[in-house]
């Protein structure tokens, strides 16, 4: 209702009639048409925010994984090497396996919660194997591995190449 007042004031202004011949944009809106006409204009406003809020929890997602990413960089080279380069402790295969399975995860920009749907599996385990506190059956690696987009096999042939990488 506003923008054909304005309309009607601006046609006044540059001396235009705006009694000859009304157009379809000039005539009175009945009040179910202003009404759809101010829904319609509240889901633009609602989607417009609702794809602000997604791209600012995108962008949080991001440095999270660039932090996690330089995070673990560091506590990977803190557990290889000494300050002689000698090994510092040895790396147990539920821990390493907990390693490659963070790592292609978070290489895939993938959360727990998708991960852990995927795999029919709690969202709480699945961190748990991550951290290398529990040891997960080769049913449960079957389906994560299958989940993280690679076989078991795989993903048994990163551990092995991870741990080989620690024991050096």
């Amino acid at each position: 209702m506003d923008t054909l007042a304005r309309i009607e004031q601006d046609m006044a202004i540059q001396g235009m009639d705006t009694g000859a011949r009304p157009s379809a944009r000039m005539r009175e809106l009945t009040p179910a048409q202003r009404r759809a006409v101010m829904f319609a204009q509240q889901q633009v406003l609602r989607a417009k925010a609702a794809k602000k809020a997604k791209n600012e929890r995108q962008a949080a997602l991001n440095r999270m994984w660039s932090q996690e990413d330089s995070d673990s960089r560091l506590r990977s080279d803190a557990r290889v090497s000494g300050e002689d380069g000698q090994a510092v402790r040895q790396v147990s295969l539920r821990e390493a396996i907990g390693h490659v399975l963070r790592d292609l995860r978070t290489r895939d920009r993938k959360t727990l919660r998708e991960i852990s749907e995927r795999a029919g599996v709690s969202l709480g385990y699945l961190s748990e194997v991550e951290r290398g506190q529990k040891e997960a059956s080769s049913e449960l690696l079957g389906s994560i591995a299958q989940a993280l987009g690679v076989s078991t096999a795989q993903m048994l042939r990163m551990v092995a190449d991870y741990l080989d990488s620690v024991e050096e």
